[in-house]
């Protein structure tokens, strides 16, 4: 039972790290199925969209290793689900993000802060309304611009790298080891 439960928590950080990494809408990020995951490729892929466009994500560096894992322990189609079945029910691990985080938050903010990371990382507008899969509306402008899935990798890959030195899961700069030995002290030629 402890197993389960440490199984389900798994699930659920991989699917709340998939929605802040992405970007992804709760329902398209708990529907995702193996699928929908291609490896080779580095991508996943979401067909049932709000917008109704099927929209293709490159997997950044955590993501894919994240997927990899996983795939090597799929239970079923469905890439968060376990041996407790699909994961549907969220309110426990929300629950413990916040107590641990003192930050009451919904899913959709996870979406947000994608967004405004995005923007904050200077990434341009159009490439942030690609990764965020939305339309263009009335933007001229927005239909000159092909916007393939080669193309998002760099900010995909910049807004994990950001979250992840943010969050303490990967090092802010490169750590350099000093001489335990003092140096000799420094004199001037004349």
């Amino acid at each position: 039972n402890a197993r389960r439960k440490l199984r389900a928590g798994a699930e659920a950080r991989d699917y709340l790290m998939t929605v802040l990494l992405t970007g992804l809408r709760k329902r398209e990020a708990l529907d995702l199925a193996w699928a929908d995951i291609d490896l080779a490729a580095k991508t996943l892929t979401v067909e049932d969209t709000k917008n109704h466009r099927s929209h293709t994500l490159p997997l950044s560096d955590w993501l894919f290793d994240m997927l990899q894992r996983r795939s090597e322990e799929a239970a079923d189609g469905f890439v968060f689900s376990g041996p407790a079945g699909r994961l549907s029910n969220l309110r426990y691990a929300l629950k413990r993000v916040r107590e641990d985080s003192g930050i009451s938050f919904c899913i959709h903010d996870l979406r947000r802060t994608f967004a405004t990371v995005a923007d904050s990382l200077d990434v341009p507008g159009y490439a942030v309304k690609a990764l965020l899969n939305h339309k263009s509306g009335d933007d001229v402008t927005a239909g000159y611009i092909i916007t393939d899935v080669e193309r998002l990798r760099g900010p995909m890959q910049k807004i994990t790298d950001f979250m992840l030195r943010a969050g303490g899961l990967r090092e802010t700069a490169e750590v350099v080891q000093l001489p335990s030995e003092p140096a000799a002290p420094f004199t001037r030629e004349r």
